[in-house]
């Protein structure tokens, strides 16, 4: 493993790698995702959940939720990986969490970046405590909060007020994971997952724990990748049996999209190789990763953090599906409103055609003054043109 990601590095072949995974992938039916009485209730028109592997709600009217359930067998781990929930869609979430007996909430966004919702506020801050959704009749109660320089512990009592019946919620919170890139670092990504390891949530004798960013694809797919490969090491014996890409592939018939770019697809094979040293048994590495992470420093600042230049930028990404959905419904999420929030300009490495284009045209413009040095003038767009520019949808 440690030689594949060498010469993968070496000549550069990530992106390939990338648009090799996305091409292999398999594509699955997701009519319900698209029933009218449900476009309200999906962040983004181009990630939807399988039929055949989306959660049900049960007690409830409607049983649609933007949600899947990865089951990785052989692992013995199963997870829900959903979008951020909408304002709209905070009271089915809890429901979802009772219903599926879950017993900790991760959490790999924060709820506003660059300028964007890029997820509904649905646990109570230490000013509020508590906050209740009459619509599925549940109330959140803050019990205790730990806050780390990147990640923040959160210990919720979620009630049923339709049976009166309490239980103990983990939060786990990755509070700078940027959009548009990766952790700082695998040690302090790696520090983060252990500790939620750590728990106990994340065991089969718990339901599924869910897992979540913006979409429920990039980062949420990262983590859960990693978490799988460092779990089938441990019961082969021998890390060099996993292959990181056939279990990505195995994860992406559950959920579309599953890794975002090039750079999500490195980070996650650096993680699986450095989490590799303590599943061989070198016990000193945890102490080095919590170390290295700092996470006793004051906690970073809540401004958006500086741009993550890429070491393999994608120009063709569309959601890592085959086809982009944009492509297929023939506009984006900002030319048609849904009843939920719009998407800012900039999202989290979810790049759709108009975009791709836009860079292309920058790219050319850029080259063009540099070899020319008086004044350019801008090109006259043409309405097609203007309708490409529209804001990008997506995550992570």
């Amino acid at each position: 493993m440690d030689q594949e990601f060498k010469d993968l590095d070496s000549e550069g072949q990530w992106q390939n790698l990338y648009l090799e995974i996305r091409n292999q992938s398999h594509e699955c039916p997701f009519k319900v995702a698209k029933y009218p009485e449900n476009r309200n209730r999906n962040r983004y028109r181009d990630v939807s959940p399988f039929d055949h592997s989306r959660v049900k709600l049960e007690n409830t009217e409607n049983d649609y939720i933007n949600a899947s359930l990865v089951v990785m067998d052989e692992a013995q781990r199963s997870y829900i990986l959903t979008q951020g929930p909408l304002r709209n869609t905070c009271g089915h979430f809890w429901l979802m969490i009772w219903e599926q007996n879950t017993k900790a909430v991760i959490m790999l966004n924060r709820v506003i970046e660059k300028g964007s919702e890029k997820c509904a506020q649905y646990w109570p801050t230490q000013e509020e405590q508590e906050k209740s959704f009459r619509d599925t009749r549940f109330v959140v109660t803050l019990m205790s909060e730990d806050v780390k320089s990147y990640y923040t512990t959160r210990l919720l009592q979620l009630r049923n007020d339709s049976t009166g019946e309490t239980r103990n919620i983990y939060h786990f919170h990755y509070t700078t994971w940027p959009d548009f890139g990766v952790p700082e670092s695998p040690a302090s990504f790696l520090n983060f997952l252990f500790k939620v390891r750590e728990s106990g949530s994340l065991g089969s004798d718990n339901g599924p724990a869910v897992v979540h960013c913006s979409a429920g694809i990039g980062r949420s797919g990262t983590f859960s990748l990693v978490d799988t490969c460092l779990l089938l090491m441990e019961k082969r014996k021998d890390p060099s049996s996993v292959d990181i890409k056939k279990i990505l592939l195995d994860m992406r018939k559950y959920r579309m999209g599953l890794i975002q770019t090039p750079d999500q697809l490195r980070f996650s094979y650096m993680a699986v190789l450095e989490g590799a040293k303590c599943i061989l048994g070198d016990s000193s590495v945890q102490k080095q990763w919590r170390e290295l992470s700092k996470e006793d420093q004051d906690p970073v600042s809540e401004s958006p953090p500086p741009p993550h230049h890429q070491k393999c930028p994608s120009t063709d990404r569309y959601n890592g599906s085959k086809v982009s959905r944009l492509e297929e419904d023939g506009e984006t999420e900002a030319g048609k409103k849904t009843g939920c929030e719009v998407p800012g300009k900039e999202q989290d490495g979810d790049t759709g055609t108009a975009n791709a284009r836009k860079r292309q045209r920058e790219e050319k413009m850029s080259n063009s003054v540099q070899k020319t040095p008086q004044k350019q003038t801008k090109p006259r767009m043409n309405d097609s043109e203007k309708k490409r520019k529209r804001p990008r949808t997506g995550d992570d």
